[in-house]
């Protein structure tokens, strides 16, 4: 018998990307073949980890535009970071699903001529709008929620990308502004897809659930009460899902004592250097030893205190693993990995689900919320010296971390892909 190929579409993200791997990793394990389909701009990302990419067709024209303008768009918003979720509405929200639409209509035609090259015997998707590609492969399709839980609407899980309680009094207005901010570019995805064949999404809505499975990151610890409960069928609970890595040992430093800090704010925060300059110099005077993710930025850095230091790239869930406090953006793979490793949060979130998972750690006894322009040198280091000491809230990690190994999130997610696809391989 061959072995099945499972084709992995994560979005243009390295969360996504990553968590994906973690995936790929499994189904590798369990005797299938994962490959990779590969947005513009992450080209070798997934051969590093020994899987076969495949890029999607696109024009050169629209290649050199999806990889320049990406970046162009997000540090033009970056004066919006410092917005509350409300405001980022009309001057995020808004520009990147408009931008997230254009990708998605522009890669269908290769992306269809690439899934009958591949022809895939299923399709993981991890993406936050539907490419009507897959939809019509002809074969079972998989949604994965690496997204923040709040992804998957319900009336008593608070509203997506709000950074808000279920039952915050503001609720209505947020629902009734993210109608309004999203009603042009979901119409113009609705139109696109009746072209294609696939019914109207519900207003605000862009990726359906998966009529064959869907896998969702969230572990217990964090996962909320819903009105309407998930059928077990068809939604899986990962209890987070970690790849592989090589181990990290972390550099020594001339000042080499003390706890260690890990502070990434992911691919896209790394832009704000201004922040991370500001956070460096209050690290300078802390008793810990640090070391910051500044992706793409090294040379923005002239003073680095000698308990500081600086990469572009980290093998997070190696240092994560070492570290005593992770400071990240609430991305829901580093907030997942933090939990998987009992780590303590400070969440600075920037955008999007960022501020459903900052609220989340708080909510949760599992980190502390932090707003990117309303802190202060004292209240960093206030924070960090509590976070460090706070043994209850460790101890409750420990708890939270044991259950999540136990449970193996990249095994339950390959077990359930390759049961919905009926294959059935050995562990």
């Amino acid at each position: 018998m061959s072995k099945p190929v499972i084709a992995l579409f994560p979005e243009a993200s390295f969360g996504s990307a990553l968590n994906c791997v973690g995936i790929a990793q499994q189904l590798q394990r369990q005797g299938a073949t994962p490959v990779f389909l590969c947005h513009p701009g992450f080209n070798g990302v997934f051969t590093e980890y020994g899987f076969k990419e495949y890029q999607l067709p696109v024009s050169p024209s629209a290649k050199q535009q999806t990889e320049e303008t990406w970046q162009a768009f997000v540090t033009a918003h970056l004066v919006h970071f410092n917005q509350t979720p409300t405001e980022q509405l009309e001057t995020y929200v808004a520009p990147t699903w408009d931008a997230i639409v254009d990708t998605a209509m522009q890669v269908e035609e290769g992306l269809q001529t690439l899934l009958k090259r591949i022809k895939p015997d299923g399709i993981v998707l991890d993406n936050v709008i539907m490419f009507p590609a897959i939809a019509n492969a002809g074969v079972p399709w998989i949604r994965v929620v690496s997204c923040a839980e709040t992804e998957l609407p319900d009336a008593d899980v608070p509203p997506y990308l709000s950074g808000m309680a279920a039952d915050d009094p503001a609720r209505p207005g947020f629902e009734r502004a993210y109608l309004d901010v999203t009603a042009a570019s979901h119409q113009r995805y609705n139109r696109f897809r009746k072209t294609c064949g696939l019914p109207p999404l519900p207003d605000g809505q862009y990726l359906e659930a998966s009529p064959h499975l869907n896998l969702i990151l969230a572990p217990s610890a964090i996962r909320h009460d819903r009105a309407a409960p998930l059928s077990p069928d068809r939604f899986v609970f990962l209890e987070g899902c970690v790849r592989k890595e090589a181990r990290f040992d972390p550099p020594p430093l001339p000042v080499n004592e003390g706890p260690i800090i890990y502070l990434s704010f992911g691919s896209l925060g790394a832009i704000d250097t201004d922040l991370i300059s500001r956070m460096i110099d209050t690290f300078a005077t802390f008793p810990a030893r640090f070391y910051v993710n500044v992706g793409g930025f090294l040379e923005s850095y002239s003073r680095v205190p000698d308990n500081v230091y600086l990469g572009s790239w980290f093998p997070q869930p190696s240092i994560v693993a070492q570290t005593d406090l992770f400071i990240h953006h609430g991305g829901n793979n580093s907030y997942c990995e933090a939990l998987y490793f009992g780590v303590p949060s400070l969440v600075m979130p920037y955008c999007w689900d960022g501020h459903d998972n900052g609220l989340r750690a708080a909510q949760t006894g599992t980190g502390v919320h932090f707003q990117r322009d309303r802190w202060s040198p004292q209240m960093l280091h206030d924070t960090m010296s509590t976070l460090l000491a706070d043994r209850h809230m460790r101890d409750h990690l420990g708890q939270i971390s044991s259950a999540m190994k136990a449970r193996s999130g990249s095994r339950r997610a390959a077990d359930a892909i390759l049961q919905t696809i009926g294959i059935s391989l050995p562990r």
